[in-house]
């Protein structure tokens, strides 16, 4: 999405801010947020599209599903990995498609910032083995879907016995996750909702720009 050097620009920048700001420990939390697009970079694209599928109108790329597919492609998301104590991003990811590429992103990122995560809180989306592994020896509190089973790896088996064992404790935790909902709409106010750019690497570019400035603004 974005090249070798930008990435790894940005990376040495957060680096250098968290480093600063003397963060080597955090308990965290992350999560994913969208910011709309401008309809200029998107309307020669879909415009066509629209039209054919107003002509076919037969639930085969008609208009409905054209509509449903511009709007998804007017988001970009943004993953972000909040440390509680300074309300800084540690990590942070982006991606034109749903979030799970902007979570991978942002855990390409982390290794490289040098912080010791002693613990991660993640929303509803993330509750699966696979996200909670991704996170090592670190506890992650997530709440478990309906068909959640304890399938998967031993910290899987543990988050969800946990859950049950001390739920108020467990939910007391989990509940500090709204600090990424508030960091979002922090930033959202400062920079605005709308990532004025064309190319795919420079909507990467601003959107990673915005949580520099959330930083450097903490």
């Amino acid at each position: 999405m974005y090249s070798d050097e930008v990435a790894l620009a940005v990376r040495n920048l957060y680096v250098l801010v968290l480093k600063k700001k003397e963060v080597t420990a955090s308990d965290a939390t992350g999560d994913c947020t969208g910011y709309s697009l401008t309809i200029k970079r998107n309307y020669e694209s879909y415009t066509q599209k629209l039209k054919d599928g107003a002509k076919e109108g037969n639930g085969n790329g008609g208009p409905r599903e054209a509509n449903k597919d511009q709007r998804r492609r007017l988001l970009a998301y943004t993953f972000g990995l909040m440390d509680l104590k300074t309300r800084m991003y540690l990590a942070h990811g982006s991606s034109l498609k749903p979030e799970k590429e902007a979570f991978d992103r942002a855990m390409e990122m982390l290794p490289g910032i040098d912080v010791a995560l002693s613990s991660v809180r993640l929303d509803r989306y993330y509750s699966y083995p696979t996200y909670v592994d991704a996170f090592g020896a670190s506890t992650v509190y997530v709440i478990p879907k309906k068909n959640s089973t304890l399938n998967g790896s031993q910290k899987w088996k543990d988050t969800m016995k946990e859950f049950v064992r001390d739920t108020v404790s467990y939910l007391e935790q989990y509940h500090k996750r709204s600090n990424s909902e508030s960091g979002f709409s922090q930033d959202k106010k400062m920079l605005g909702w709308t990532v004025a750019q064309r190319r795919e690497d420079r909507i990467g570019c601003a959107l990673f720009s915005i949580g520099l400035w959330h930083n450097l603004a903490s």
